[in-house]
This record gives C-alpha cells, structure tokens and sequence, in this order.
C-alpha cells in the first residue's frame, strides 16, 4: 500500500487535515494544525483502494477503517517538520498526556548513567511504564537494566507519523504497557531523495544546534520491491549554569536553613556556598570547660581566608567570622554554580535502512535497521572530599593523624605540611596516641568532574507477511534483534587509598629517594613510595602539587551491554461477515529474551573513589506469550445504532522470573447517529519487574531535600516525636552539647543511603478503564470539525518501588514504625564535619508495596477550512486539553494518600494549541503550550509545619514560531522562533523539592533556553 493511499484512508474524501489524532472510536483529531497545500489526497488513488485493510496502534485486527477503540493521538511528519525540533522527545513533551521525562537534557548532568538520555512518561506513571515502539515492535532499552528506550535512537526525519495510545495496553502489546504506547510509524515505499540542513541558536548565544540529513529510496524489480535508507546528523551545544546570569553563583531558597517562612519560598539567599572549600577546612579538638563540664572540649574550624591568611574560624558565605581561638574574613565557601550544566550536549549520528520484496501476490519479505551513536558529555564542580564518612578518607575514625610511628626512628614523626598553629593546638581524639584532625577540601587542583559518554545503538527486524484464505487474513512473522553498549569514562574522582598515603608525610632525613636533600618531604610508606606517592597538601588553595594530582587522580569508567531478542507472529482477519459487519479476530504468539549488565570500575565498586560507591549488575530473562483479541459487530444502521460493536482481548505470558501472569481487556463502541460515537475500555495489565529491580546490588546515593524530623527536638517535650528521636544516642548528645538538636549545613548536604534490588519481586497489576464521546458534525456541514472527550482512571498496585526518604524518616520518627527506623543510620558522634545524631545513611530497598491512582480528562479538538483572503489558502486550528483530577501515590497499604496532582510537573490544567495559515507559497504557523499553576510538594509544606499547596508558581504560557516559504515544489526555505516572548522559567531554588541542580529551576518542567532561532532548508527530488 502506498503512502498517499494510508493516508487516503485516513483524511476520507475532502478532507484538508494532514495530520491526525484518533482521540475515540471513528474520531479523527489533529495533533497538529498544519493545512494540506497540495493537491487533494483523495484524487490521488483510485477509490477502490479505500478497502484496503490496515491496522491501527491499540489493536491487532486489521481494518477497512481507521475507528480505533482506545484513546489514541496520530502525529505526522508534517507536524515534525513544523516544529523544527531536533529531537521527537521536545514535541512530544508539549503534549499534556505526556509526565515530566525521567531523562533529558536538563537533568541529566548529574546522573553517574543516562546522561544525554531522552524519554517519555505517559500520564506520568515513569517511563518503564511507558511501552516505545517502532513499527508495532519493540525496541531494545538504552538504559542498563532498565525498559527505557532512548528516544535519540529515533531518527526523526524518517518518521511517517508517531501513534499515541494512552490506557492500559497489555493485553495487546505485553508488559510495560500500563501508561500506554508510543508507537513510531516508519515511512514505507519512498521513491526520491529528500534532504534537510537546518542551524539554531539562543539569543544568549549558546546552545548551538546542527542538524542535517538525507533520506533516499526507490524501487525495484518491476516496483515488487523497495529500499530507503537515511543518514542523520545533529549536534546540541549545551548550556553552562556559568554562562546565565541567573545561575551564576550558588543560591539557596531563603526559607530552607534561614527562616522557615513560606513567603521566603522564592527569596534568593545568596551566595549560599559550599562548605567544601578549595582551600580546606580543618578541624582541631580544644579544651572548652564550662561550669557544668570542666572537660568539655569543642571544635575549632580552621580556614584560610580570602587574602590566603590561615584563621581560626569558618565564614562560608558571610563577610567576617568569630570562633574559640579568634576571628577571620569571607567569604570563605566555593561556589560550584561555576562549574555545573543546565543542559547537555548531545551529538547524533543516525543510519536508517527499510526495505520489502513482493516475493509473490501473497508473500512479501521486509527489513528494517538502524544504528544510531550517540555521544554526551557531562560538566559538575570539582570533587569534595572529607577526611570522614562513609567515602571518606578515614572512615573508620574520620581524623587525619597529623604524627606518625616510623620505624626506625625513635618518638613521633610530626606531619611538616600542617600548618604550626593548627598542629600547636590539635588533640588525640580517637585514643590511639596521636595527634589528629579532621578535614573537609574542594579538590580543584584536580579540575572539575566531567565525563564523556557514546552509546551504540543497533536493532534489525527481518521478516515475512502476506494474506490467506482470499485475502481474508493477514499473517505476519518477524525477528527483532537490538543491541545497546555504552562506554562512559569520567575524570574528577580520586583513589582514596592513594589519597591517604600521600597524606601521611616525614621529612626526608635519610634521603631515601636520592635527591640529595634531608629537609625535603616523602610519604612514610614505603611500599607506597615504590608505587608512585608522592605528599599530598591539602593545606591551601592550589597547593597540591601536579604530580600529586598524578598519583591520587583516578579515571571512572562504566560499561553496558543490553541486548534484545524477539520473535512473533501474528495472524488478523475476519473469519465471517456478520449482519453488522465482518467479525475481527487476531491471535499471536511471542517469545523474548532480555540480557543487560552494568560493570564499573573496581574502585567505584569498593566506594573507593570518593564517590558513591555502586555495583555493578547483571541478568536477564525471557518470555513467552499467546495473546487473542476479537471484535464483534453487533448493530449497524438502525436507529439510535448507527453502530454497535463489543469486543476484547487476553494475553497468557510465562516469565522466567516472575511465572505466569495474564492481561485482559473488554471494549464497547455505540454510535447512535453518525456524527456521534460513545467507546469505552476496561482492562487489566500488568508489568513485570525488570533487570535492575530484580537483580541490582547495593547502590549508594545522597539523596537532597530531607528534612530531619528531630531538628529543634529539646531535652524534653516533643511528645511521642521527642521520645522517638531522643533514643537515638546521637541524637541525645547532640541535645546535650546544644539545648535543643542542631544541624548544620553540612549535616544537610552529607546524608547518604543504598539503593537495592529484589529478585524476590512480584509483577506490578494495573486496573484501567476509558470512557470516551467523539463528535464529528458532517451532517452539520462542518466536516472538518472534530471533537472528542475522554475520561481516564487508572490504578495500580503492587508497585515496585523504593520508600521515599522522607517518608522514612516520618514513619520512623512521627507515626513510631520500628521496622522503617531499621532502615537510618544515624552518626554516634560528632565529626570533623557532621553533628552528633545527623543522618548518615537511609536505605532503601525494592518492594512491591506502594500503590498509584490516577484519573483525568483529555479535550481535543480540530477543525480547518479556506478562508478566502488569498488564494487557495487555508487556516487550521487546533487544541488539545487535560485536566487531572487526581495523581495519588501510596506508599503503603491504608496510608494516607501522597497527592502530586496539582504539584510541580504535573499542573492539574495543561494544554497545547496551535494556528496555523497558508496557502501553496507560504505557511506560518504558531503553537503554543501552556502548564497551569503548580504547587511546591505537600510533604515539603507539612515537614515545615505548613498546608499542602503552601506555596505556588504562577502558570506558565510559550509561544512557539514557524515560516515557511516554498521556493518551488522541491525548495522550502523556513524560519522559527521558539519561546517567542521569552519567558523564564519561574524560579525553584536550591534546596526545594523540584529544583534541577545547577538550573534555579525544575528543567525538566520549564523552559530554561528562552528565546532561540532556527533556520533552515528542505530539498525534494
């Protein structure tokens, strides 16, 4: 079938729509207001040809008609070309059944994987919930031990339209399908050469965009075969937080660490720097008797000013400091704003091949592959290292001994890089007879942590189809192979055992190494000397020297290797024609094997690099699968049933890990009149855990934005909440030294914990139901009107899913649940950089225990018509509207409810529209996109003692702008302007719930470009 004959089928006989969303039953509702400037599609095949069955995403069955049952939005290759975008993930995002992406450029710096990734979320419930397709089959996963597809692998340009199926679909489509299915639909029998060049750029100068590629294909042995094949090209610059004024320096949101006042939400407090200093913090112990303790002893914070003078007291982000032993100036924190990204680079290369063969008048064979490079690059500050806690230096003990036993040599050996006045007053504070100090150091010397990564993506489908009994059925078998690896190499990290010889140092008395000198200093381990070490100083900014960088400086690498293998067949067609019209039957057997692994370097294996310390994981499974679905035709053409039809479908899946699980669905269709159609679907689907959940290790992360139940707890008093955090020893210290519990900065910034898998996991079941009214008033004379509504609820259970942190630390310490306190690690005792009681660790593992429901209503509508101003000219008008009525997340079974309905990324009210007006030279289209009133997290508003919806950012409206001149049929010159208005993104400081690091925003909500340009040329042979 061709082309302009798919299309034909679609648009019906004078229609001006091009691009086309079938929203309910029989429903056809652009996605897209772009008018048809050429000639008419249905003059351009022969009428006859409209019989011809073709199959649409959300159903088996092939169909003289393009009625589909499930909610589903068709977008074309018109409307991608009108958006200028580089990438399918931008426009699909503007789409308000589409969640805040899991992965994208803006927030995805830093992430030790997926840099640069891009990916969808239907209705929000994550992209493992979201099945990616490519011509109704899947593809393999870019993410190690994850379902998520990376939607740079999709080459843009060589797209004929993008099916948006949104429900539960697995009975149709299998697991992962509880969101929906994005479904990318390839062009087919393409005869000529196209090409595109196109160049962008904000008007701040930065974020340079390249794209360029070309698509040929033609026919073959007498036009029984085909081939095409596409090369693509693109490159996005990237943005430094460093090159924005608004991101400049190191901020923090005023309410967090200073007042607690709600209307300080949005107060800038800055600078808010960091603590870990380029040139260092020390930690001496000194005698500070009081009356109720003569021995009491106090921590004295050591630090070298802004004119490079060493003084006894810390001022991270103030003008002058005071401490126990003197006073000093600052600033003296870092600001690591410098150094960090809003968005990432990202460079393409694509390769697309397709091609079919008409074997017989019965068996065609067909090809499809592709390989894609991607290539990403990620910029974060400078690495801060600690002389204590778990990625510490010395985790036992957390000192830095500053003298030393040397055999040899009688009495100790003082260290001769501390500086006199901190080793004049240091104490032994671990008991082992030596001097020691604790230390806190931002390790510019060894320059910022950066990483390049290249992903390889390869997928190939081979396979038969062809018809039986007279054309009847429709079978097809296929073999669907992908290949994903991933090399990623970083810099910036340090060997931590490398780290601490270099800081045990003598003064070289015996001239050991040779030089001639006996003053000069040496690291005292010998074994360490043959290896390399030389002394590290930590004491000054810039003074470690570059062959010390050489020797503690260590390079992290991380490979994957993620292969997908899928073999189907598929049979669809109509056994017999029933009173109302033929009887839709399909049935399908699959079978699939998934293989991922994850290897890191061994030191970022042990948490020997300073870093997280993080496992590497492997596994795999397979399925097999039968699925049947049916379409009976009840009623047609009588009164009050212009249409009626049931139907459903099953699918029977046996998975290797989890056993055998079963998906359902009933549908119903009523169209009572012609222009009017009621649909409605109910199903069952479910989601089997993937690799990582199963079988992931311990995976350790610092999660931000916690908010510690016990702070301000007294000695007394709290009721139950202070009876609960007082048990906790350090805790009680802490009360002790201070009246009431203290944190600090750095208390806030060090809290750690482990992530982990669970190959004990059950699947995920989903319930979900539609309901659905598609108006279409032709018998009005308004044929090209079009307007549907849908209604939408979907629950699912057994999720799998970590506890949030904070949710944690609540049931632990407000509601008493003793097994969730097992899960906090708190510190006995004060650190060189902690308190005495703050968190340490808060671990989490997968369950199957949270829950999530979600209900919502989707409007669209269309409508296009010449208006007779110019001539054969055409205006196209188009919107498309949801409104969420509840997003509830329940952690655990009879909890109270987590609302995010309303919250920032997921605005109740969201919508997208578009104009557009032209004629057969120009075009000029506007689109814009609009995200209603969001609200900062309930739980972040009650931590503070505050209502859920404490605090708000207004809605948000961007224009977007594109001309097109046509030059002749085969030139079009085009020109676009996106965010037109340059509007900002709405500000979300640092240390609030959905700020982006390094953005002053949620990136992956709000536009964080502002205004930019394009402009580019097409060419058609």
């Amino acid at each position: 079938m061709k082309i302009s004959t798919l299309r034909k089928h679609w648009l019906g006989t004078g229609s001006a729509l091009r691009v086309l969303a079938l929203t309910g039953a029989g429903a056809v509702i652009s996605i897209s207001a772009t008018p048809a400037f050429a000639q008419n599609v249905a003059e351009e095949e022969p009428a006859a040809e409209a019989a011809q069955p073709i199959i649409v995403t959300g159903s088996r069955i092939a169909s003289a008609t393009i009625e589909s049952i499930a909610p589903l939005q068709v977008l074309d290759a018109t409307a991608i070309a009108d958006s200028g975008v580089v990438n399918i993930q931008e426009l699909l995002l503007e789409n308000p059944v589409f969640g805040t992406p899991t992965l994208s450029r803006t927030n995805s710096a830093f992430l030790t994987s997926g840099t640069g990734v891009a990916t969808v979320d239907l209705r929000a419930l994550g992209t493992d919930r979201t099945l990616v397709l490519a011509n109704g089959r899947r593809i393999v996963a870019s993410v190690a031990n994850s379902s998520t597809v990376d939607l740079n692998v999709i080459p843009t340009q060589f797209i004929e339209r993008v099916d948006v199926l949104t429900g539960g679909s697995s009975a149709i489509y299998g697991s992962d399908a509880l969101g929906g299915v994005v479904n990318f639909v390839y062009r087919r029998k393409f005869e000529g050469i196209e090409g595109q060049a196109q160049y962008g750029i904000t008007e701040r100068g930065d974020d340079e965009r390249y794209l360029a590629n070309i698509t040929a294909g033609t026919n073959f042995a007498e036009d029984r075969g085909n081939i095409m094949i596409h090369l693509g090209y693109s490159k996005e610059g990237g943005v430094l937080s460093r090159e924005r004024a608004n991101t400049y320096l190191d901020d923090s949101s005023k309410m967090v660490g200073e007042t607690g006042l709600i209307e300080d939400w949005g107060v800038v407090s800055e600078p808010f720097l960091s603590g870990f200093a380029p040139q260092g913090t020390f930690t001496t112990r000194v005698p500070n008797p009081t009356p109720e303790n003569p021995n009491a002893m106090s921590n004295v914070s050591w630090t070298y000013g802004p004119g490079g003078l060493l003084q006894p007291c810390t001022a991270t982000n103030a003008a002058t400091c005071t401490g126990l032993l003197g006073s000093g100036t600052g600033p003296t924190g870092f600001n690591r704003q410098y150094y960090r990204t809003i968005a990432v680079p990202v460079e393409r290369y694509l390769f697309s091949a397709a091609g079919e063969y008409e074997i017989t008048d019965k068996l065609n064979f067909f090809f499809e592959g592709t390989y894609n490079r991607t290539a990403s690059a990620r910029e974060i500050e400078p690495f801060a290292l600690a002389s204590d806690g778990s990625t510490g230096v010395y985790p036992a003990t957390g000192r830095m001994p500053i003298e030393h036993r040397v055999f040899g040599i009688d009495g100790l050996v003082a260290n001769g890089l501390v500086p006199d006045a901190i080793a004049a007053v240091a104490t032994d504070t671990d008991g082992d007879g030596l001097k020691d100090i604790g230390f806190s150091r931002r390790l510019t010397e060894i320059g910022s942590r950066n990483g390049s990564t290249e992903r390889d993506f390869y997928r190939f489908v081979v396979g038969f189809d062809g018809t039986l009994f007279d054309n009847r059925f429709r079978w097809d078998a296929s073999y669907n192979y992908g290949r994903v690896t991933e090399n990623q190499t970083s810099n910036g990290q340090i060997n931590i055992a490398n780290f601490r010889n270099g800081l045990a140092v003598m003064a070289d008395i015996n001239d050991v190494n040779g030089n001639g000198s006996t003053t000069d200093l040496i690291c005292i381990d010998a074994e360490a000397r043959a290896n390399g070490c030389v002394p590290v100083n930590i004491f000054g900014a810039g003074n470690i020297s570059q062959e010390a960088v050489n020797y503690v400086n260590a390079e992290s690498t991380y490979r994957t290797g993620i292969t997908q293998q899928v073999l189907q067949a598929n049979l669809s067609g109509s056994p017999v024609d029933l009173p109302a019209g033929p009887l839709g039957i399909a049935v399908g057997v699959e079978y699939r094997q998934e293989n991922s692994y994850s290897d890191y370097d061994s030191l970022t294996n042990l948490g020997q690099n300073g870093g997280n310390q993080l496992p590497d994981t492997s596994g795999g499974f397979h399925v097999a699968e039968f699925f049947a679905e049916v379409k009976v035709p009840l009623l047609a053409d009588t009164p009050f049933f212009n249409y009626l039809e049931v139907g459903g479908a099953v699918r029977l899946a046996d998975y290797s890990t989890v056993g055998g699980v079963t998906s359902w669905n009933v549908t119903a269709v009523w169209s009572p009149v012609e222009d009017l159609r009621f649909r409605g679907t109910y199903a069952k689907s479910v989601r089997a855990p993937n690799i990582g959940e199963l079988y992931s290790g311990l995976a350790q992360t610092f999660p931000s934005g916690l908010v510690d139940p016990c702070e301000d707890i007294g000695a007394t008093g709290g009721g139950a909440l202070g009876d609960n955090c007082r048990a906790a020893p350090g805790v009680a210290g802490n009360i002790a030294d201070n009246g009431a519990f203290t944190l600090t900065q750095p208390d806030l910034q060090g809290i750690s914990g482990f992530d982990s898998g669970n190959p004990d996991l059950n699947e995920e079941k989903s319930t979900s139901w539609t309901v659905g009214g598609v108006f279409t008033p032709r018998s009005l004379g308004l044929g090209n009107l079009a307007l549907t509504v849908d209604y939408y609820n979907i629950e699912i259970k057994d999720v799998i899913a970590q506890f949030g942190r904070q949710f944690i630390l609540n049931q632990c310490y407000v509601e008493g649940n003793t097994d969730l306190c097992q899960q906090i690690i708190r510190r006995p005792g004060e650190t060189s950089t902690n308190s005495s009681g703050s968190i340490e660790f808060i671990n989490a593992p997968n369950l199957n225990a949270a829950s999530i429901e979600t209900e919502g209503m989707d409007v669209a509508v269309n409508w296009s018509a010449p208006v007779g101003l110019l001539g054969n000219d055409r205006l196209a008008l188009r919107g498309a509207y949801t409104h969420i009525f509840k997003w509830d997340y329940f952690q655990l079974p009879g909890e109270a409810a987590d609302p995010s309905d309303g919250e920032i990324g997921m605005a109740k009210d969201s919508f997208t529209a578009s104009a557009a007006y032209g004629t057969d030279e120009f075009k000029v289209n506007f689109t814009g996109t609009y995200r209603g009133r969001s609200y900062e997290d309930d739980q972040f508003c009650m931590s503070y003692g505050y209502e859920a919806k404490c605090v708000s950012v207004p809605a948000q409206f961007y224009l977007d702008m594109q001309a097109q001149y046509f030059v002749s049929k085969s030139v079009e010159l085009y020109f676009g302007i996106d965010n037109l208005f340059d509007k900002s993104a709405p500000r979300i400081l640092t240390n609030t719930t959905f700020n982006t690091t390094g953005t002053d925003t949620a990136a992956d909500v709000y536009d964080v470009f502002g205004r930019r340009f394009y402009t580019g040329a097409r060419v058609r042979f």
